[in-house]
């Protein structure tokens, strides 16, 4: 009798396990992926308690996007700069196109060793005028006496030595930062008048080629008399059919007309030195 009652009770303990075994897998299988992993994350924190260290994940590596512009980070990209480019690379071009590259921000806290940090401006610099209409300092926010410094910026980027040439506009106290060690050049605006002297002359030299060439291809075919009379009477004459030929050679020549490009573009010269 005591052999049956073990047996019967063996036989139910197993009907049970395998009965519970039955639920636990419907249950597994009736929910997603991600409620399973949940579960199976819960039941180890419970029956392992402080063994939570191992499910945490190595950090070391990981990587934020200005992490990856900061490495992959160009002053100035050139052709070569774009062969073979990867994902890292493309990302820091793209930093690199949003900035505005017409004037610089400068670190003069080093100077008397002649060391001059050099960036380009963000988009609140631009907005505020940092740069431009005050110092380029990063340091300074004078924005009275102002003047504009070319420099050839020499610079050391991923150990090859490169040189660029920037804008700074600098206040007094500022400019002489940086030029404590060696004068820089400082560029100046031209005054409108010299520019329009400066295109007549142009425009004064090309109609004065054009002439040249035309009457020198026009007295290869007179022929030459001996008498001074003769001489200055087909002169005249040359000079007169000359005219006449120039007259009906092509369309009057009337003043450009300035487009509205070519307004803006006079317009921020006096802006942008």
């Amino acid at each position: 009798m005591e052999k049956l009652k073990r047996a019967s009770r063996d036989e139910g303990a197993s009907q049970t396990k395998r009965h519970k075994q039955a639920n636990y897998r419907v249950n597994l299988l009736a929910v997603d992926a991600y409620t399973r992993h949940k579960q199976f994350v819960n039941n180890y924190m419970l029956y392992y308690p402080g063994a939570t260290q191992i499910l945490q994940r190595d950090r070391s590596n990981d990587k934020t996007d200005i992490d990856v512009i900061h490495e992959n980070h160009r002053f100035l990209w050139t052709a070569a700069d774009e062969e073979n480019k990867n994902w890292a690379k493309e990302l820091a071009k793209k930093y690199w196109d949003k900035l505005f590259k017409e004037y610089c921000i400068s670190d003069l806290s080093c100077y008397k060793d002649n060391k001059i940090a050099l960036r380009w401006r963000v988009d609140n610099e631009v907005i505020t005028g940092k740069g431009q209409f005050s110092c380029g300092n990063k340091r300074c926010s004078e924005s009275e006496g102002l003047k504009t410094w070319e420099v050839n910026f020499g610079y050391m980027e991923h150990g090859e030595k490169k040189n660029a040439l920037v804008k700074l506009r600098l206040c007094p106290d500022c400019s002489y930062k940086l030029n404590y060690c060696h004068q820089k050049k400082e560029v100046t605006k031209i005054p409108q008048k010299q520019k329009q002297i400066k295109k007549s002359t142009k425009k004064h030299k090309r109609k004065h080629k054009r002439k040249y060439k035309k009457s020198k291809h026009g007295s290869s075919s007179e022929e030459s008399s001996n008498d001074e009379d003769e001489d200055n009477s087909t002169s005249k004459e040359g000079s007169y059919t000359h005219k006449e030929s120039n007259v009906w050679s092509g369309p009057v020549s009337l003043p450009e007309k300035k487009t509205r490009e070519d307004e803006f573009e006079e317009y921020f010269e006096d802006m942008f030195l």
